[in-house]
């Protein structure tokens, strides 16, 4: 089984906002959007990710519109594998209760591994092998 990543709204929130084309993550939203490697969200993921690219402050950084953001999230939702965890969640609590749906994807499969920039996420011990900074994630596709 080939590894499979979820990638934390941050990361593409961080994507959307860089003004650096070589920046880990531009690369990793652009690689996302054209279907580079295996990737999954989950519906509550995805509408986390359009909660947060709606929130006035950062639509005055990047420029979108509602539209745009639901094309690209459409896009994305269309080259995803996207996974419904159960409704009893996972038996690991995340360190933050706001992040405990990408604990629960986690536990689906063993394969799935955290793209994040959450320093609390990427601190914790018990996923500590499944979760990996956006600079690491990059450094295994392009090098």
């Amino acid at each position: 089984m080939s590894t499979c990543y979820i990638i934390d709204t941050n990361v593409v929130v961080a994507g959307l906002l860089s003004a650096q084309a070589d920046s880990p993550v531009v690369r990793i939203l652009d690689a996302m959007l054209g279907a580079a490697f295996p990737f999954a969200l989950s519906p509550d993921l995805l509408f986390e990710y359009r909660a947060v690219l709606l929130r006035p402050r950062l639509v005055k950084r990047h420029g979108l519109t509602a539209e745009q953001i639901d094309t690209v999230l459409t896009d994305l939702a269309r080259l995803a594998i996207v996974l419904k965890p159960p409704a009893r969640g996972s038996l690991t609590p995340a360190p933050d209760p706001g992040d405990q749906f990408l604990w629960d994807l986690l536990a689906l499969r063993t394969d799935l591994i955290l793209v994040t920039g959450d320093q609390r996420l990427l601190e914790e011990a018990a996923m500590r092998h499944r979760v990996i900074a956006p600079t690491v994630l990059a450094e295994r596709l392009w090098h």
